[in-house]
């Protein structure tokens, strides 16, 4: 499976178009709006989230509530574009029109400077439109898709957040993975410990009292995936580097680790590998899950667990130093609208992707075409590596 994404921040719409979604697949509207919904809740978000009221059309690929195999065209209409017509409209315009003004004067941490010299912009609106985190909305709604795919086989995600602005929460658990989604849930930071949370909050707001923003760490659990998908044989083949490469994908995402992660560096050997078990009923398991569900780029049988390093949003209203790039005079960075600390919603994109690159993984080695197909390889699969 493959997907694109088209759109500016605000622009008309954004819009993805996905490739490779088998058919069969039950897919409603309401399992998509679900998740944008989710990606614009969580403490510390600012007020386009007040405007944008993100729902999705179905374009394509769908009919009567199952996709047809075809591809699938998603689009989710950007209410604020009726405030930019005219600046980010797509005919001409005359030069002397206000709207035409460029903005010469790049924000550290964004895309703005280098974008600009890449493609050539002397108006950095041209980069800082499409480069914005907005564009993760369409990502969110292609991770829909997927979770639905990964549904159908029992395979459940989520997410929450582990530590914003150096506050850290304790993320010992034993919950079942739907209890701790729907605390996840019940929480505005997205955070399990009660505790953490409060604290998490405070900082947020002291970073927005002060002008400034905060990042954190976001973590996605998934159960229930097969053992050996993914591939040893080639290292483009290998699953846990394409989540981490799905993790690094996401806007301002600046680290990713799986199971243990960067802890392994001051662990033995006998504190890091997980050993192996078997039983009638489960067949292979491990005894500890440090590999993170994952060993030579393959799917072990246990829990798939990914973290991702989020920055702090380098929108700030207290501004940093730069360059205009006519004047090269220096001056301090424009101010965007923006959000003192997005690392809440992040978690919910975090999983999208996540579950994007584990349903592509499933479709293409169990069949591609049909859902039902796939469903039963993949149960024949279970069985098999249960007696191997």
């Amino acid at each position: 499976m493959r997907y694109l994404t088209a759109g500016e921040s605000h622009g008309p719409q954004l819009t993805t178009i996905i490739e490779g979604v088998p058919a069969g697949l039950t897919l409603a509207a309401s399992h998509i709006n679900g998740e944008l919904a989710r990606r614009q809740k969580g403490y510390g978000r600012g007020r386009r989230m007040q405007i944008e009221k993100d729902q999705v059309n179905i374009l394509s690929g769908v009919r009567h509530g199952s996709t047809l195999g075809s591809p699938i065209t998603l689009t989710v209409e950007n209410r604020d574009f009726q405030h930019w017509r005219k600046i980010m409209g797509a005919e001409p315009i005359a030069d002397d029109e206000e709207v035409k003004r460029q903005i010469t004067r790049p924000r550290p941490g964004h895309a703005d400077l280098n974008g600009a010299i890449k493609y050539g912009h002397r108006d950095m609106r041209n980069v800082l439109e499409r480069s914005s985190a907005r564009e993760t909305t369409v990502r969110v709604a292609a991770g829909a898709v997927a979770k639905q795919i990964l549904s159908e086989l029992g395979i459940q995600v989520a997410g929450h957040v582990i530590e914003i602005g150096g506050v850290k929460a304790n993320t010992t658990h034993s919950e079942s993975l739907e209890t701790l989604r729907q605390k996840a849930e019940d929480s505005p930071v997205r955070c399990l410990d009660s505790e953490a949370e409060k604290k998490m909050m405070k900082a947020i707001d002291d970073a927005k009292e002060q002008g400034d923003s905060i990042g954190g760490i976001v973590e996605v659990i998934v159960e229930g995936m097969p053992v050996g998908v993914g591939s040893y044989t080639q290292y483009d083949n290998k699953l846990d580097a394409k989540l981490a490469g799905a993790i690094m994908s996401i806007n301002a995402f600046k680290g990713a680790e799986i199971g243990v992660g960067f802890e392994a560096a001051h662990r033995p050997g006998s504190e890091v590998h997980d050993e192996i078990l078997w039983n009638e009923q489960d067949g292979y398991t491990r005894r500890t899950n440090n590999a993170g569900g994952f060993e030579g780029g393959m799917t072990t049988g246990m829990p798939v667990v990914v973290r991702g390093v989020m920055k702090p949003i380098p929108t700030l209203y207290k501004p940093l130093q730069s360059v205009d790039i006519d004047s090269k005079e220096p001056f301090k960075a424009s101010i965007e609208r923006s959000d003192s600390c997005a690392v809440p919603a992040a978690s919910v994109v975090a999983e999208a992707v996540v579950a994007w690159e584990l349903a592509s993984a499933i479709v293409n080695q169990f069949g591609n075409d049909q859902m039902n197909v796939i469903k039963e390889n993949v149960r024949r699969h279970r069985e098999s590596a249960r007696d191997f």
